[in-house]
């Protein structure tokens, strides 16, 4: 772990706890820093603050007390799920005190190198299909970030002999001023999460800032087929790979519809690969790029691609029964992930879905509604997509209560060769807690049926 002289006896507030904010309050302190946290949470009720306060920082808890400043902090590390229009960033910004989020100070300490992957869509995906073409190749990675595994954590153990495989999400990108990523990864951009960005152009600003600080000894790889994502690339200092999902090109990394290439050059047959549907395309052809940037031998980039099936909700295959497939997507919290979905099969698809009705259009599904031979639905969206699905002519649409049901009878009304798709077009809150959690409860259903 580098040393930071510049934080040293300095008093510096960790806004915000939790994983990301108590391991980066514990590395300040050990780097010789006077840290103050400050959480909403109770301190009774706080055992993250309760383990800070035995190690000698000081703890204040239960709100944001507006007069907080008057400490005379040189530095704030900040949540990143806190907004920027909370009061005490107002004011820190009024008195020009430097905010962070805690992968600023995880890529400032670390000796390995640092792979970024950011995006509307996909990231987690990409990232994780990186790392395990590094794995394959025996790189050392280790994965960060918004994956859910605390980068400061990461970046205190490794060496320079790892590389950093890191998620990062537009929170998380506002708060960097030096991060510069060895290669840098732009999949996408939609709009979303404009409930905390105050407009979409904030919210492209914070992703460009993955390359921003990058210079021409690093790498930007891109998705050349998007514009406004060109756009962003056009101003990067780093050497540019673009990808093609749509058809063969001499520059980047390329595909059409038997082989993939690299800078025109046949690399391998498509038909290898084991994730399905043309946006796991983008995060293959990201990720190889990415590998082979980083040397990896193409032996290794093809043994990953082969038999890696998905992250967990994301299109995750679960397994074949009886000659049907079945597939998890329950991170498709919106039509357009859906679509996505959709996309990726040519099978007859029985589609379940539903969920928090967010008031958005379901058009987004119609041109790939050819494939879809019946539509079960339930929650609080049920009434929308029962005449969603009866206007747009699917065969077989049918309202139940819950997922359980709506698996009953998909189940009844599949036959072999169909693909049984959770891709519920909406969030998970009127019934689960998490999308996670409504993606266990669909697994379980598939995997207990038996032979």
């Amino acid at each position: 772990m580098k040393k930071l002289p510049h934080v040293v006896h300095k008093k510096i507030l960790v806004l915000g706890l939790a994983k990301s904010g108590t391991a980066a309050a514990e590395t300040l302190h050990d780097l010789g820093a006077f840290v103050t946290v400050n959480d909403a949470k109770p301190f009774e009720q706080n055992e993250n603050a309760q383990y800070l306060l035995s190690k000698g920082l000081t703890v204040i808890c239960g709100s944001h007390p507006e007069d907080i400043l008057d400490e005379g902090f040189s530095l704030i590390v900040k949540n990143p799920g806190i907004p920027y229009n909370n009061p005490v960033i107002t004011e820190a910004n009024k008195r020009g005190i430097p905010v962070w989020t805690e992968v600023e100070l995880a890529y400032r300490i670390s000796d390995a190198p640092m792979i970024g992957i950011t995006g509307s869509n996909g990231k987690t995906t990409t990232t994780t299909l990186i790392f395990e073409m590094l794995a394959a190749a025996d790189k050392k990675p280790k994965i960060a970030g918004n994956i859910g595994t605390v980068a400061t954590t990461v970046a205190k153990e490794a060496t320079a002999e790892n590389i950093i495989v890191t998620e990062l999400s537009s929170f998380q990108l506002m708060g960097t001023e030096e991060l510069k990523p060895k290669v840098s990864v732009l999949l996408n951009l939609y709009e979303a999460h404009l409930d905390y960005h105050k407009d979409f152009q904030e919210y492209t600003d914070a992703k460009f800032k993955i390359t921003q600080q990058q210079d021409a000894t690093d790498w930007l790889v891109y998705n050349g087929e998007q514009q406004i994502v060109k756009d962003y690339a056009q101003m990067s200092k780093a050497a540019k790979i673009p990808f093609y999902v749509s058809s063969k090109t001499k520059e980047g990394i390329s595909a059409d519809e038997l082989y993939v290439y690299w800078n025109g050059e046949r690399l391998f047959e498509r038909s290898i690969i084991a994730l399905r549907g043309k946006h796991n395309l983008e995060n293959v052809l990201a990720a190889t790029a990415t590998a082979l940037l980083m040397k990896c031998p193409i032996e290794a980039i093809i043994q990953v691609l082969s038999t890696f099936h998905g992250v967990k909700h994301r299109t995750q295959f679960i397994r074949e029964w009886k000659g049907r497939k079945f597939y998890n997507d329950s991170k498709a919290t919106n039509a357009l992930a859906t679509k996505s979905a959709l996309e990726g099969f040519t099978e007859p698809v029985i589609l379940i879905a539903g969920g928090v009705d967010r008031g958005h259009s379901f058009d987004e599904l119609i041109p790939y509604l050819d494939r879809v031979k019946a539509l079960f639905h339930y929650g609080a969206t049920k009434d929308r997509l029962q005449k969603f699905g009866e206007e747009q002519g699917i065969s077989s649409v049918v309202s139940t209560e819950t997922l359980g049901e709506a698996f009953k009878i998909a189940l009844a009304t599949s036959s072999e060769g169909d693909i049984v798709l959770l891709s519920p077009s909406c969030a998970s809150w009127d019934q689960y807690e998490s999308f996670e959690i409504r993606g266990d409860e669909f697994i379980d259903h598939v995997t207990s049926l038996k032979e």
